[in-house]
């Protein structure tokens, strides 16, 4: 794969509770951890990136695409692209989906956080996701 450009962007990792949430700046140097976002109406969400979106300087999504063990679509994975590809529309925004298998897992043994229910995971879920994209890719698409 070929490293992406970088730029100031947000990495999500979308679930059914809570969208975590991990930001770089437009170097791509430094990750940090934001606080994640309890979902709500899809309406409500939006508000919030696009405040995030604004205060950051954003200039791409990258989300998590959780595919099963053999690279295959589930029905999670279903949801988390029909998220993502209409919160990029809406904040006029490239995206891209990086495999997110194991992610959570990893993050619950990288930072010690079993059993959390404040969105720290998700948002430990999203930074790894976002280290990856820095350095495997894909580069961002704006077709969406």
């Amino acid at each position: 794969m070929i490293q992406p450009n970088p730029r100031s962007v947000l990495s999500l990792d979308i679930g059914e509770k809570r969208i975590g949430i991990a930001g770089c700046d437009p170097l791509g140097i430094s990750i940090t951890h934001l606080p994640a976002i309890f979902r709500d109406s899809f309406e409500k969400d939006l508000k919030e990136f696009e405040k995030i979106c604004f205060d950051r300087r954003v200039k791409g999504l990258i989300c998590g695409n959780p595919l099963d063990m053999n690279g295959m679509e589930t029905k999670q994975s279903i949801r988390c692209k029909k998220y993502g590809l209409k919160l990029a529309k809406c904040l006029k925004l490239p995206l891209t989906f990086i495999n997110e298998h194991c992610s959570t897992v990893e993050a619950k043994e990288k930072f010690s956080l079993n059993n959390d229910k404040t969105g720290r995971i998700d948002s430990a879920a999203a930074a790894i996701l976002l280290q990856q994209w820095l350095i495997e890719g894909p580069d961002l698409d704006d077709s969406n």
